[in-house]
């Protein structure tokens, strides 16, 4: 079990950009880490992962070439690097780790650890 906290939320204009952090309390390095996003009225939809190694990051369609989700293990940080933010990225962005070495998961079911979620805003 690791807990998570997500920061960097907030309010921008389309075009502009957010760097989402979240800082893991616990065992950290061997996760898979994840972000998920949930806009009202629709259902929590993957955004990016990253292996535990800090390599072969993968990312939805809708956000690929515009996110970039990188780590610090050291830091025991997990990070979301958002870029050219249009309306439709308006969401609660989540953080969420998967311990059990998936090689790839997407789905929500996947990952046991969660934070709480940063709101993230863009404007039109």
């Amino acid at each position: 079990q690791v807990q998570l906290i997500e920061s960097g939320g907030g309010l921008v204009q389309a075009g502009g950009s957010l760097r989402l952090s979240c800082s893991a309390i616990g065992y950290f390095s061997r996760f898979t880490m994840g972000w998920f996003r949930q806009a009202p009225g629709k259902e929590r939809e993957f955004v990016a992962g990253i292996r535990w190694s800090g390599i072969s990051e993968y990312y939805a369609d809708s956000v690929k070439g515009r996110f970039t989700i990188s780590r610090d293990n050291a830091k025991n940080t997990v990070y979301l690097q958002m870029n050219n933010l249009k309306p439709e990225d308006t969401a609660v962005y989540y953080c969420a780790a998967d311990g059990r070495l998936r090689v790839r998961p997407t789905s929500a079911g996947d990952f046991g650890s969660w934070g709480q979620g940063t709101q993230v805003t863009v404007s039109s």
